[in-house]
C-alpha cells in the first residue's frame, strides 16, 4: 500500500489510537460517589477542621493582641467578624482540598470512603498546580451544580478526572 491510508486504513489507526486514550483506562466516579466524596469532606472540613483552625487563631490573636479581636468587633460590627469567618472557612477549603490531593496522591477521606481518586486526564497523579486549580475551582459560585454532569467544572478547569480505585 505505499504508506498510503485508505478510508479504512485511516479508521483502524484512529480506532487504536481511541482505545489507548487514558479516559478509557480508568471508570469514572459515579455522580452518587462524587457526591458521598462532597458530603464527607465538607463535614469534616466544616466540623473538624474549621473547629481546630477557630481554636489556633483564638489562640495567636490571644497571645499576641489580647483586646485587638474585641476592638476589631466593636469598631466594625458583626459584618465584619463574618467576613473573616468566611475567609478563613474559605482558607481551610483551600488547604484541605489542595494538600490532601496533591499529599495523599488524589485522595481526600471522602475518596478513600468511596474508593475513588483524582488524577489528572493523561493518567498521571496530580501535580501541585492541578490541585490547587481543582481547589480553586471549587470556589465558584455555583460550582456545585456541576456535579449533574459527568465531568465537574473543577475535573475541566484543572485538566483532571474522579476515577474509580478499586
Amino acid at each position: 500500500m505505499n504508506g498510503t491510508f485508505t478510508n479504512d486504513d485511516t479508521a483502524k489507526e484512529d480506532l487504536l489510537v481511541f482505545e489507548e486514550h487514558p479516559l478509557f483506562q480508568f471508570t469514572l466516579a459515579t455522580q452518587w460517589q462524587r457526591f458521598a466524596n462532597w458530603l464527607v469532606d465538607n463535614l469534616l472540613m466544616r466540623y473538624g477542621l474549621s473547629y481546630f483552625t477557630g481554636i489556633a487563631v483564638g489562640f495567636i490573636i490571644s497571645e499576641l493582641a489580647p483586646g485587638a479581636f474585641y476592638s476589631f468587633i466593636r469598631d466594625n460590627g458583626a459584618g465584619a467578624v463574618i467576613l473573616l469567618l468566611y475567609l478563613m472557612g474559605v482558607i481551610n477549603y483551600l488547604i484541605y482540598y489542595t494538600l490532601c490531593e496533591k499529599l495523599f496522591r488524589g485522595y481526600t477521606l471522602g475518596k478513600l470512603i468511596t474508593g475513588t481518586r483524582a488524577i489528572r486526564q493523561d493518567g498521571q497523579e496530580l501535580t501541585f498546580k492541578n490541585a490547587l486549580l481543582r481547589s480553586l475551582s471549587r470556589l465558584v459560585p455555583f460550582e456545585i451544580l456541576s456535579g449533574f454532569s459527568p465531568m465537574t467544572w473543577h475535573d475541566q478547569w484543572s485538566g483532571t478526572m474522579v476515577v474509580q480505585s478499586r
